[in-house]
């Protein structure tokens, strides 16, 4: 087919047309980069995560203001596939091929750390989550003179953790030995620091830890460290641990006839669906609750109370409510609240609004430069979990200690196992 002079201009200036519209378009449009491990061993931390993007998606269907222009937003949520590899590769593309506005991340250094690096690295403003502040910041060689230019986090940190789980063990009575279970990962190494974990706050308030040392994540065999544990009389277990492990230390452990007064893990007893796995071994152990239906918070989004957001999520994914789902809703609120603040889309004036938040949340008060350690971090309270027989699901998280967050309500205390 031959085209005369006119029909190529003609066609040249459509297709020119459709470029520009196709153009405009997508400048008018706002991309928000998610990224969550919603396959692998972290995944149930990520488990609530497609459900948020949903709910978001619906929040924001009329679009966003920002500096008196309506943009449209698009969510574009990425897996890492538990694997810190896969998460600075999909933070990569997203920023690269994607161009996304701002970076949310959430759920352990493994996902958190490369994400927050790949965006210092493209001077792309992020916002991250559910990662204790010091692996996050420590382990990304953060300088607490300068702090980071381009990521903000916000969460509690391991003095929150050590102080909600020696609260609850001071409320038992024991001979004070503690085992120690830290893997060889960021939260592991980060727990185990011998200056920034557990060690130097316990041998202050009196207790002894043995700690085996660093194990693998994927461990099949527990038996030295619980034999450790025996020779040494411990009474209290306590590490951070992913699922699997935890299931098949507790299941070695009864079999060994190891049974401690008090177990309280962090990271591996944070989910319903982990303590149900375990049947009866489930019941009594305790965790750090960083979020449920009882905290007295609200969304600035949706102005849902936790209490609401917990009953919706429930009620429409027929699965029991889970921690990370406030914080996955949080992330979005304070990428919301920046946005509506900011001087323009620019990376540099998104990046000042995220500086500046203040900001009352479904997860709690964030203000980055203020009661925080370092400019970058926010910290969100914390309180102590045990689970128990659930009536109207087969178990249940009860706050047993709120000593660090008197606001936060008790419904329970701590019972040995």
């Amino acid at each position: 087919m031959t085209l005369n002079r006119r029909e190529f201009i003609q066609n040249t200036a459509a297709a020119a047309a459709a470029v520009t519209s196709t153009t405009l378009w997508a400048a008018d449009t706002i991309k928000i980069g998610f990224v969550t491990p919603l396959t692998g061993p972290l995944a149930l931390f990520g488990e609530a995560d497609k459900w948020t993007v949903e709910q978001m998606k619906q929040t924001f269907k009329d679009g966003i203001t920002v500096a008196g222009k309506k943009y449209s937003v698009e969510i574009l949520i990425k897996d890492s596939q538990s694997n810190p590899n896969r998460a600075a590769e999909v933070a990569s593309d997203l920023i690269l091929k994607d161009k996304i506005t701002l970076m949310v991340v959430s759920s352990t250094p493994e996902t958190t750390n490369p994400v927050s690096d790949v965006c210092e690295l493209n001077e792309t403003p992020c916002i991250s989550s559910v990662c204790p502040w010091q692996p996050w910041f420590f382990g990304r060689k953060g300088d607490p003179a300068k702090g980071f230019a381009w990521t903000h986090h916000f969460f509690w940190g391991l003095e929150d953790v050590i102080g909600n789980f020696t609260n609850g063990w001071k409320s038992v009575k024991s001979n004070k030995k503690v085992g120690g279970l830290f893997p060889n990962d960021g939260d592991g190494n980060a727990w185990g620091d011998k200056a920034l974990g557990f060690p130097k706050p316990l041998a202050e308030m009196g207790f002894t830890l043995n700690d085996p040392g660093r194990y693998q994540n994927g461990t099949q065999d527990f038996s030295a460290q619980i034999a450790a544990f025996k020779k040494d009389g411990v009474e209290i277990v306590t590490g951070v641990m992913i699922p699997p492990d935890a299931k098949t230390f507790l299941t070695q452990a009864k079999q060994q006839g190891f049974n401690p007064k008090v177990i309280t893990l962090g990271k591996a007893l944070l989910f319903p669906v982990g303590i149900e796995a375990l049947g009866d071994l489930g019941l009594g152990l305790t965790t750090e609750v960083w979020w449920s239906p009882s905290h007295p918070f609200s969304s600035s989004l949706t102005k849902q109370s936790a209490k609401d957001l917990a009953a919706t999520y429930e009620k429409s994914s027929n699965k029991q409510w889970t921690q990370p789902l406030g914080f996955a809703h949080a992330l979005f609120e304070v990428a919301a609240d920046a946005l509506k603040r900011a001087k323009s889309v620019k990376a540099a004036d998104l990046r000042d609004a995220i500086a500046a938040t203040d900001l009352d949340t479904i997860v709690g008060h964030v203000k980055w430069g203020g009661p925080g350690p370092f400019k970058n971090v926010s910290k969100t309270p914390l309180v102590l979990g045990q689970w128990v027989k659930g009536s109207k699901h087969k178990v249940d998280l009860v706050i047993v200690n709120n000593e660090t967050a008197k606001n936060i309500p008790t419904g329970g205390s701590l019972k040995p196992m």
